[in-house]
């Protein structure tokens, strides 16, 4: 945006020399641009960001930040739990706005910028990938892993991808690719690319496992906020919590697995009650018993 804004004027081949990209990326970004609500002059090979003067602001003041105003968002979102789901896509955007310094570095880990900057060139050029070096957190195991990847999870945590090999939509964690290279093969299987269902824990699955409904302190309502902000929509006063009850809070949702609702719960085991969910109680009453013998 500086350089479509900025006193210097570039041809598209310019840009993506300049900004290491294809062609056919400088145009998407283009059409971006014009989507969001700019103005962007074409006509040409040389594309211009049309600004206002309303107030005399230009686009660095609009979207861009200072090394210090970037070095202060920054310590303000490192201070957010790592497992926060708003955290890594503030990061990823505070990136996209800052000028090219050794403050992209310090905001964002650039193995991850690079794999996100792939998958999102080959989902919109339709593209098939491999994930190299993929540690798989199930068979503990690290091979390639071919897929068509068509959507990110809502927290960037993930790339969700039909997987030839497996016939199944499968979804990937992101820092447990090594890198991605995209392939000049396009979609075969785009009929069978299916979104998962992911609930408030970031668990995903074919189809939803059970609702499930938790009475909760305040202590533990804050954190829940805090750790899993999509909760905030499933989120209610208990109508009735009694006079010398600790549980003013309830929550009611549907998950796809017992394991982050579990982990949750079991965190915070004296905050928490499960008044529904049988599998997520059959859940947490096996793993209380696994625990209690590790103790004999």
């Amino acid at each position: 945006m500086q350089m479509l804004a900025g006193p210097v004027e570039y041809t598209i081949e310019e840009l993506g020399e300049s900004l290491e990209m294809s062609e056919r990326t400088i145009y998407r970004y283009l059409q971006t641009f014009e989507d969001v609500g700019f103005t962007v002059r074409r006509g040409t090979n040389v594309p211009r960001l049309i600004t206002t003067n309303r107030r005399n602001l230009s686009i660095d003041d609009l979207v861009c930040f200072s090394r210090e105003e970037a070095a202060l968002v920054n310590q303000l979102l490192d201070r957010l739990d790592a497992g926060n789901s708003l955290k890594a896509g503030l990061k990823q955007k505070l990136v996209a706005v800052c000028d090219q310094t050794p403050m992209a570095r310090i905001v964002t880990n650039k193995g991850n910028s690079e794999k996100l900057n792939s998958l999102s060139d080959a989902i919109h050029g339709k593209k098939k990938v491999v994930l190299r070096g993929y540690e798989s957190g199930h068979s503990l195991t690290e091979r390639d892993r071919l897929i068509e990847p068509f959507s990110f999870t809502p927290n960037y945590i993930g790339i969700v991808g039909y997987e030839p090999e497996s016939g199944m939509c499968k979804t990937f964690k992101i820092n447990r690719i090594k890198t991605v290279e995209v392939l000049a093969q396009d979609w075969e299987y785009e009929a069978l690319h299916e979104e998962k269902p992911t609930d408030i824990f970031r668990m995903s699955a074919d189809r939803p496992l059970e609702k499930i409904r938790l009475a909760m302190t305040s202590l533990a309502k804050n954190l829940l906020l805090e750790e899993y902000p999509l909760s905030a929509a499933y989120i209610t006063e208990m109508p009735d919590p009694g006079e010398n009850s600790k549980e003013k809070w309830l929550l009611e949702t549907q998950i796809c697995s017992v394991f982050g609702a579990g982990r949750f719960v079991m965190g915070l085991a004296a905050d928490v009650e499960v008044l529904e969910g049988e599998a997520l109680k059959d859940y947490i009453v096996s793993t209380a018993k696994y625990l209690d013998a590790l103790k004999k």
